[in-house]
């Protein structure tokens, strides 16, 4: 057994200090004097003074702290999961080589403001060691280091200000006659903020913007500057168990790459994923870059990835951090950010993306066969699920866009408004851009596909709203597309007559004769001729003109001139079908023996 005496003070209105000695007979022994305005701390050969200003100090031992950000923490600690502190003996250095070098130069001194700038900012320990190591200061250095500091560097006692538990570790290790002083140092302004902002922080994980001022104004009371506050800040953040965790494996897996000198896709994908995830629990960025900047993160990443893909790796992956206790689930945010993700694949052609998803489905059936909770299949099914709901909804809306002779049912609607509300429920709007928006940019889409795009779109939000059917949108959208067949049907007679008997349309009677002629030849047909709408027939007409105005008087001078300026304002202006126009400019340059390369760059964009 062992016995303490403790002297508790505070030195001014920032610092307060409790002085332990602890001995087998400490009852029996004096360990401090007061000469002034100074505290002095003794045992035989060293000794430690408290002086306004800060502390000087000779002999053995050192100083020690919980890391907390902002504190220099060696490579060699962070790599060990288990060191929580930092230990610093006196006179001792780190070589290159990274082994500590120890001399006699043990003497020193420290002002307050150094020793919770670089070390703690709330609370630091100081202490000498009598018995137990002999020696030259170094060697006493060198003993204390393999004596104790595996105990210090280890013990959460040091963080939790228990200094009891803490002497009782130390204790155990200590020879018989050996006595160990222990000065703790508490920043007391400091102190209060933290407390402040704990209290605030762990009522509900998020500061209001008014408690915030009110802690902005304490701080500015306190005098405690900016980059203290941050410190504070931070660790109390870090302290919080969820947001410990996200951190932690964080640095796992950083230093497990740094070892190997590289990062690759799958564990970069975790690594964002833990950033997305420390954003949404407000954990502060500055964590991430101290670990960063340490383990040389930008020069360990191996590959770059599409935008797309590396989001969906990142969302996919973090599903499985769940391992660590981590609350990594896929929220809305997440749910939409890989739906966008797939359209963008979708829209590229790109493979990849589907490939991500089947590695990530075989990961988490092999993880549930080795025993891992049933839930990783239930979060990946609820992906898979969305995706399914994409890939219906996607081709439904551009069949009806693109395609002609594509039947309108009524459990096609029905479909469609089953997929627009749960993609709601993700967002309200989620539908409308996830699907509209790109077909309505889309610059193949034709005059029928648009009318029925629209039509289908405020079709879905009026049967919403209870002011229509799900039978009378269908019937509207069937309306379209017959009104689309008959034209396709109509454009190719009157083009096919007017080649072969008519060289002029342009009165109203030369059109009213041709219309004739048309319905005779489409009623002996088997075809719906009887009667045509004459505004329809009228639109067929003018398309021939504008085809005819196209081909004879200016794709000329665009093959010539490599004008493309022209041919897009042709395109933007005349209300014809993009497909349908460079199906014409393919049938000009096969009828004249043009090159077709040349077409192509048109096409793309390139001059002569």
């Amino acid at each position: 057994m062992h016995q303490e005496i403790r002297l508790h003070g505070h030195l001014n209105d920032t610092i307060e200090f409790f002085a332990t000695a602890a001995a087998r007979d400490a009852f029996g022994c004096h360990f401090y004097d007061v000469a002034g305005d100074r505290l002095r701390f003794f045992s035989p050969g060293n000794e430690l003074v408290l002086g306004p200003d800060g502390i000087r100090h000779r002999g053995n031992g050192g100083t020690f702290c919980e890391y907390m950000f902002g504190v220099d923490q060696p490579l060699a600690d962070l790599a060990k999961g288990d060191v929580r502190n930092r230990l610093v003996l006196y006179g001792t250095t780190y070589r290159e080589s990274g082994r500590l070098q120890f001399t006699d130069q043990t003497g020193g001194f420290q002002s307050y403001e150094q020793i919770f700038f670089r070390g703690n900012a709330l609370t630091n320990y100081f202490f000498f060691l009598t018995g137990s190591v002999s020696g030259r200061l170094k060697e006493q250095q060198e003993g204390i280091l393999r004596l104790l500091g595996k105990t210090l560097k280890r013990s959460n006692h040091v963080g939790e200000g228990e200094e009891t538990e803490l002497l009782d570790e130390i204790f155990g290790l200590l020879g018989h006659r050996s006595s160990f002083h222990l000065i703790k140092l508490i920043h007391k302004r400091h102190k209060a903020y933290q407390q402040a902002f704990h209290d605030l922080y762990f009522a509900n994980k998020a500061i209001p913007d008014p408690d915030f001022e009110t802690l902005g104004n304490q701080a500015e009371r306190l005098k405690v500057d900016n980059y203290q506050q941050e410190r504070v800040r931070i660790d109390v953040m870090y302290k919080n168990a969820d947001n410990r965790r996200i951190v932690d494996e964080y640095k796992n897996i950083l230093i497990g790459c740094h070892r190997r000198g590289k990062i690759d896709k799958l564990e970069n994908a975790r690594l964002t994923r833990l950033k997305t995830l420390s954003v949404r629990n407000k954990i502060p960025f500055a964590l991430f870059y101290t670990l960063d900047e340490m383990l040389q993160y930008d020069h360990l990443v191996e590959l770059e990835e599409q935008d797309y893909l590396s989001v969906t790796r990142q969302i996919l992956e973090g599903i499985f951090l769940h391992e660590s206790q981590i609350d990594a689930s896929i929220n809305q945010e997440d749910m939409i950010k890989l739906l966008f993700a797939k359209r963008r694949a979708s829209e590229n052609r790109d493979a990849t993306f589907e490939q991500i998803l089947l590695e990530t489905g075989k990961a988490c059936d092999e993880k549930i066969r080795d025993g891992a909770d049933i839930s990783l299949l239930e979060i990946f099914s609820s992906i898979v699920t969305y995706f399914d709901r994409f890939d219906n909804t996607s081709e439904q809306i551009n069949k009806l866009a693109f395609m002609e002779n594509i039947p309108i049912s009524e459990e096609m609607i029905r479909s469609l408004l089953g997929n627009k509300k749960a993609f709601a429920e993700l967002a309200p709007d989620l539908f409308e851009t996830l699907f509209f928006s790109c077909v309505h940019q889309d610059k193949y889409l034709g005059r029928f596909g648009r009318r029925k795009i629209e039509q289908l779109q405020k079709g879905l939000i009026a049967i919403e709203d209870g002011r229509l059917t799900v039978q009378d949108l269908q019937r509207q959208l069937s309306a379209i597309a017959d009104e689309e067949r008959h034209y396709q049907v109509l454009l190719v007679h009157v083009k096919d007559r007017i080649r072969n008997f008519y060289s002029r349309y342009n009165t109203r009677a030369e059109q009213e004769a041709l219309r004739a002629e048309v319905a005779q030849e489409l009623s002996q047909k088997g075809l719906p001729g009887e009667d045509i709408p004459p505004g329809l027939f009228r639109d067929v007409v003018v398309h021939i003109k504008k085809e005819a105005v196209y081909l004879h008087n200016l794709l000329p001078d665009i093959v010539a001139d490599r004008d493309i300026a022209l041919r897009e304002d042709f395109l933007a202006n005349s209300g014809l079908d993009r497909f349908y126009v460079e199906e014409l400019e393919r049938e000009y340059f096969e009828l004249n023996h043009l090159d077709l390369e040349n077409l192509y760059q048109i096409r793309q964009g390139l001059s002569a």
